[in-house]
């Protein structure tokens, strides 16, 4: 597609701003510059469950499962929702730079991200109000089997303001909830897993626990918590021992259903 061509989708996508058809439009755009097989955007909220705003994809895996596991609390265990909770600056982002270093051997992974058949992804990360972060999200899935180029990247990385200010100014009134539940998701895992397995958890083993189910190494916990990674493989045996499960697959299934959980608004 030629430059006039893009402008003229770009302009449609400046038209169509605060209307239905705005979302379609600027993945058409984007789409003309970086030639994604899917786009997903949503919202993250800082006490609510992820909105969808929109999806699009040939592949019907990519979004198969994105209501039923993904919203439903494995949104959790995503690194783009990481990289929201820890307030990242606005920008394009690739899931292969922000992944903690086991994420591939992790059971989300294995469990559900391998399914969507996604072997690439970036993301536009954009703020249109301190504690709401919209992620708009394009991928590559087995429809073409092949990751993003320097090239394509490169395109992304220089339209990033543009989309920036167009979804600041589309949805500059996202809201969420009640400010009336201050429950962090440690606290509740503290919590829920005491109601439903009468397993008692310290703070710290939750924390581990976390960010075992996130795909990070010891080394990396360790240097997350201010630990030393022997500390945290001393936290990791006795968080075992005491949920009586003997690998992260076994801990992935007894926790997965409390981190979807999603009865009451929550913050991290």
């Amino acid at each position: 597609m030629d430059a006039e061509e893009s402008e003229i989708l770009l302009a449609r996508t400046i038209k169509s701003l605060n209307e239905d058809q705005f979302a379609q439009n600027l993945n058409l755009w984007l789409r003309a510059l970086v030639h994604q097989d899917n786009t997903t955007i949503l919202t993250y909220f800082r006490d609510q469950t992820p909105r969808l705003l929109m999806t699009d994809a040939e592949t019907s895996e990519v979004h198969r499962n994105m209501e039923s596991v993904y919203l439903r609390g494995a949104y959790l265990l995503d690194p783009f929702y990481e990289l929201h909770h820890s307030g990242a600056e606005a920008g394009l982002y690739r899931i292969s730079e922000i992944a903690p270093d086991q994420f591939n051997r992790n059971r989300y992974f294995n469990d559900y991200y391998r399914r969507t058949t996604l072997i690439d992804e970036i993301a536009f990360v954009v703020w249109p109000s301190p504690e709401i972060g919209v992620h708009v999200c394009l991928g590559r899935d087995e429809r073409s089997g092949q990751k993003f180029s320097r090239r394509e990247r490169l395109a992304a990385k220089q339209v990033s303001p543009i989309v920036e200010a167009l979804v600041c100014a589309n949805w500059a009134k996202l809201r969420f909830g009640s400010d009336d539940c201050k429950e962090r998701v440690v606290d509740r895992m503290i919590r829920l897993i005491a109601e439903t397995q009468d397993i008692n958890l310290t703070n710290r083993q939750a924390e581990v626990a976390l960010l075992v189910l996130q795909g990070h190494s010891s080394t990396s916990i360790g240097l997350r918590l201010g630990i030393s990674p022997q500390t945290v493989k001393v936290f990791r045996k006795q968080l075992y021992k005491r949920c009586e499960v003997s690998s992260q697959a076994e801990l992935f299934g007894l926790m997965l259903p409390i981190l979807s959980s999603q009865n009451e608004p929550f913050t991290l």
